[in-house]
């Protein structure tokens, strides 16, 4: 797996509206997260960080909703995000929006994560698409210093890849918002062309069981069920 810890410090914005065109990220989120609220239960809610407190989250089925981060106007909890102030499995939800993307080890926000949510405990996960035009943007030098080409870019793949080590089974996965200047990001280009579009989205559950069976330990299972199906056949 390739290494994602890196040690220069990124600077996070601390609202949406520090990011150009953050209004339309914002809303475009919340459009494509709407269906999902309703599907959540449990107790409690964790949004952590800055852009994740200002998602509008009203139609959650989770009532108690804790905004947790380092900075922010509409944080409740001001807290390091690798450092929880949480019990373990005590969360039935996180919400990241863009959180991984402006963390230097985004390894361990995610062991982090795991270890407060529940079994078959819900995580959702925004980041900007480097297949776009965002990402283009981030191999012109010039741009490199300013928001949002200073944030961490992630392809689903790869953010997959990394859920599953945590034993997480991905149940939605889409890219919208095309055009960033756009309100509906270009909505015929985000239609028909969704892969290149500068937002993605994951939403997945925290399962107790293997998503996928070892080979050596399904052979091993096989043959010890053979040998009882034969014994049993012998003694009758």
């Amino acid at each position: 797996m390739k290494p994602a810890q890196i040690t220069q410090p990124i600077v996070a914005p601390t609202s949406w509206d520090d990011l150009p065109y953050g209004d339309n990220y914002r809303r475009a989120l919340e459009a494509s997260l709407q269906p999902w609220w309703p599907k959540l239960f449990g107790f409690h809610l964790l949004k952590i960080g800055a852009l994740s407190a200002e998602l509008d989250t009203e139609s959650c089925g989770v009532s108690h909703q804790v905004n947790v981060g380092i900075e922010g106007d509409t944080l409740h909890v001001v807290a390091d995000p690798y450092q929880l102030p949480f019990a373990n499995k005590s969360t039935d939800a996180c919400l990241l929006a863009h959180t991984l993307s402006y963390t230097s080890d985004p390894h361990r926000l995610l062991r982090e994560v795991d270890r407060v949510l529940i079994d078959d405990g819900w995580l959702i996960i925004t980041t900007f698409n480097p297949v776009s035009l965002l990402g283009l943007g981030k191999i012109c030098p010039i741009l490199q210093s300013r928001q949002p080409y200073r944030s961490r870019m992630y392809t689903q793949m790869r953010l997959m890849d990394w859920l599953s080590v945590l034993n997480f089974e991905v149940l939605h996965r889409s890219r919208f918002q095309v055009l960033p200047w756009r309100r509906r990001g270009g909505r015929l280009l985000s239609e028909h062309l969704p892969a290149i579009g500068c937002l993605s989205v994951i939403v997945a559950r925290k399962r107790t069981f293997p998503l996928t069976l070892n080979p050596l330990k399904s052979k091993s299972l096989a043959a010890s069920l053979r040998r009882t199906v034969g014994a049993a056949s012998r003694s009758s």
